[in-house]
């Protein structure tokens, strides 16, 4: 199949390339960290004071140079509970709120449960229990086994802000579900899977794909953010009886398991035309893909808006991506927090995508409109 250079515009019809990838967030594989009891131990993953090495070098808007309040304000203590401090979206999200607190004379002590749901309720546990921090921002990894720890820890006083993944049931909006928390700054995960499908439907008319035959990479397939993007995937697509899936593959947030995954899926469905992931799985696939002599034949449609992935855009040899801001939300969580805390009222919720152009929809019309916050 030749693709033929039309090109994307969101919105409308669209200048075609020659792969296509929406790419996001969230953990790399790496071995397990132990969980800290009254503070992270010594050897535990700390965010550093100079911004981590894997960080991009744009950051998003600077942060504030005065505290929220304009009393002098006392020294804050912060416990951030990272989904994993290895991935490569999780560190410019750490390096911005590193950032933001010492700007804001607080410190920040991060725990890194490296993927495991488990690791990170025995670390909030450990958080509330030591009684050291003034306040606490949770990226969650399996929201509803953390809401009641949350719930008893607000009830007694805890300051408590969630960060990226939504906290709650209803996985379509950015409002607080958790009654009584000081901060809560996340995308909407249900948006990602909307955006992906459209972008699927586009493609398979634009490069008239009949059969089109989708590989669909998740990253953890039991993750309630896997389960809202695909719900609201194969909502989209359910009107279109020409697009399948065909083939289902898993990327752990990883370019390695990314490759592997797009190479078992080519080898049981040779036919597959569109693959559908994360970023770091897309990056993968182009490997598995071009190692199969097939470049330029297959759609790429991801999530995440790596700097990798703009490239690839620019060079058309990626279709979109749906663009995430990890950055932005370490820097607005940790200034969320810090005013809850300070002034004694609740900081709004808020989504950072919502201030995109193209409700975050990157195409090679417009890519140039958008600053990738982490590398991919």
């Amino acid at each position: 199949m030749a693709h033929h250079s039309r090109g994307l515009r969101a919105g409308g019809r669209a200048r075609a390339l020659a792969t296509l990838s929406i790419a996001l967030i969230i953990g790399a594989c790496s071995p397990a960290a132990p969980a800290p009891t009254a503070a992270p131990p010594t050897d535990a993953p700390v965010v550093p004071t100079d911004a981590p090495t894997g960080a991009p070098t744009t950051m998003p808007t600077a942060p504030p140079t005065a505290s929220p309040t304009e009393a002098p304000q006392e020294a804050l203590r912060l416990a951030f509970l990272s989904f994993a401090v290895a991935n490569s979206y999780d560190a410019p999200m750490l390096a911005a709120a590193q950032a933001a607190a010492s700007a804001l004379n607080s410190t920040l002590t991060v725990f890194d449960a490296n993927n495991s749901p488990d690791a990170q309720f025995a670390q909030l546990q450990d958080a509330l229990a030591s009684g050291q921090y003034d306040g606490i921002i949770v990226q969650p990894i399996f929201g509803p086994a953390l809401i009641p720890t949350i719930e008893e820890g607000i009830a007694g006083g805890a300051q408590i802000a969630v960060l990226d993944q939504i906290l709650g049931e209803d996985l379509t909006t950015s409002e607080k579900q958790v009654e009584g928390l000081a901060a809560n700054v996340v995308f909407r995960q249900s948006e990602i899977g909307r955006k992906q499908g459209e972008l699927t439907v586009q493609a398979c008319e634009e490069f008239q794909l009949d059969p089109c035959n989708v590989g669909f990479l998740y990253n953890i397939k039991v993750s309630s953010l896997d389960t809202a993007i695909r719900t609201a995937f194969d909502e989209v697509i359910a009107d279109h009886p020409q697009i399948q899936v065909v083939a289902e593959g898993e990327a752990f947030y990883t370019v390695a398991l990314g490759l592997l995954a797009t190479q078992d899926m080519l080898t049981a469905r040779p036919d597959i035309n569109v693959i559908v992931g994360a970023d770091q799985g897309i990056t993968g696939a182009v490997t598995a893909i071009a190692d199969a002599e097939r470049t330029g034949e297959i759609v790429l449609i991801g999530y995440g808006g790596a700097g990798i992935a703009y490239n690839r855009i620019r060079a058309g040899e990626q279709y979109a991506t749906v663009a995430q801001r990890p950055a932005t939300e370490g820097q607005y969580v940790v200034e969320d927090l810090v005013r809850a805390i300070r002034t004694g009222e609740p900081s709004p919720a808020r989504d950072p995508v919502d201030e995109l152009p193209d409700e975050g929809i990157v195409t090679q019309d417009n890519v140039d409109q958008f600053v990738a916050e982490w590398p991919g």
